[in-house]
């Protein structure tokens, strides 16, 4: 978080000391300093004319400014703008006159000759309490977080090209188009393709996000995509060495900020497990672990979950199984990848209908998927199987046999993912 800071110092050499030491302040943005107590609350006022987000995080007073005196001018300052952190400069920082300041309203007392460690903590603690009075005061309707706390789904593949992209994709559209104010957001860091499936290019990526600790509805705004199709959208960077700035802290409160303000977040974690996606799937409301009803990549399967368990992020029972490219004559049926992974199976598996989707793929317009496509109705009623629409009532085409019951073939590729289920 960038701490904009304000001092209040009529004297010139103090005010070029007050300068070079908060120049060095981490992550700080100190303003020229106003040489009295009128231009620092007519600053103040132009400023909150906007909005509450353009007043700075913390005004110094020192303690000869005038006309006003200190004590004064920060019990006014307290009043009118009660977001702002004041921190009082005074060579006496007795216990009388902090007692005084803080009955003033102050949030801090710095001592004079100034110190670096003791301006940086008490800046700190001051930015702190800024932030937090101002989520509570609110910014306006355009600035606050509307949202009543959206569901978060990740879609997780067990292998690359078992189509988790694809899956998230068409989740997200078929929760936009149910009615729901929708976040896509790609999390497969280093080789996402959210944009190319939906033919976006876009300068922002959820790395800008990354390094900034309160995310605010505006920052947020400058880092989505609003997309035609309804969906807001948070790509992958570019560049892939990028994707090492989203951490799981970062990935937290990325992902808490959307939570806050779309009804549902739909994540694309990728493949690979990273600190980011991982931090992502225990903050799930709905984890989904893609496969194809094959050997490798349910054996695939088996080993994210495993790796899930040993991490503590998620417990295989609570993770729900989609079988992609599933038909009548697979011989490994999701039955048993069920009963193999000790996972969820959903009900409605995915057929294998790659034709179907081969041009809108090849388009990168996969939004444009004809609703005739028995891959779009699968996954769209998935999607209301998983409770991710606004009328999750939605009736599941006849995929399979009904309940979802499928049954087993003991023969061949069977035998072999057995013989590796203790592997």
């Amino acid at each position: 978080m960038t701490t904009r800071i304000l001092p209040a110092v009529g004297d010139p050499d103090a005010a070029r000391i007050f300068s070079t030491l908060l120049s060095q302040l981490p992550s700080a943005e100190p303003a020229t300093p106003v040489p009295d107590s009128t231009t620092l609350l007519d600053t103040l006022a132009r400023l909150a004319v906007d909005s509450l987000d353009d007043l700075p995080e913390v005004v110094l007073v020192h303690e000869r400014i005038g006309p006003v005196p200190a004590l004064e001018l920060i019990r006014e300052v307290a009043l009118r703008f009660p977001a702002v952190g004041v921190v009082l400069v005074s060579s006496d920082a007795g216990p009388a006159l902090f007692s005084a300041a803080m009955d003033s309203g102050a949030r801090g007392l710095v001592g004079l000759p100034l110190s670096y460690e003791e301006l940086a903590a008490r800046v700190q603690a001051a930015a702190q309490w800024s932030v937090g009075v101002r989520r509570h005061l609110g910014r306006g309707a355009a600035d606050t977080f509307t949202g009543p706390g959206g569901r978060v789904v990740t879609v997780t593949g067990a292998k690359g090209g078992v189509g988790t992209t694809f899956t998230a994709v068409q989740f997200a559209l078929a929760a936009a188009a149910s009615g729901r104010r929708t976040a896509l957001v790609d999390m497969d860091l280093q080789a996402g393709d959210v944009g190319s499936y939906l033919d976006v290019q876009f300068r922002r990526s959820i790395a800008d996000l990354a390094g900034i600790q309160d995310i605010s509805p505006r920052v947020l705004q400058d880092a989505v995509y609003e997309d035609r199709t309804g969906l807001a959208l948070l790509l992958a960077p570019a560049d892939g060495e990028r994707g090492e700035e989203v951490d799981d802290r970062a990935a937290r409160h990325i992902v808490g900020a959307l939570r806050s303000r779309y009804e549902l977040v739909v994540v694309d974690c990728g493949t690979q497990v990273t600190g980011a996606n991982a931090a992502a799937v225990e903050m799930a409301d709905v984890a989904v672990l893609v496969t194809t009803p094959d050997v490798i990549a349910v054996r695939a399967a088996k080993r994210m979950v495993r790796l899930w368990e040993r991490l503590q992020v998620r417990k295989a029972e609570d993770t729900a199984m989609v079988v992609n490219r599933w038909s009548k004559h697979t011989e490994i049926q999701p039955a048993l990848i069920e009963k193999i992974t000790k996972t969820r199976a959903t009900r409605t598996p995915v057929p294998a209908a790659f034709k179907e989707l081969q041009a809108v793929v090849d388009a990168g317009r996969v939004q444009d998927l004809d609703n005739r496509s028995t891959v779009k109705q699968a996954l769209w009623a998935l999607a209301g199987e998983l409770g991710l629409l606004a009328a999750p009532d939605t009736p599941a085409p006849a995929a399979g046999p009904p309940g979802g019951a499928l049954t087993l073939r003991a023969a061949g590729t069977v035998s072999r993912l057995r013989r590796g289920r203790e592997g």
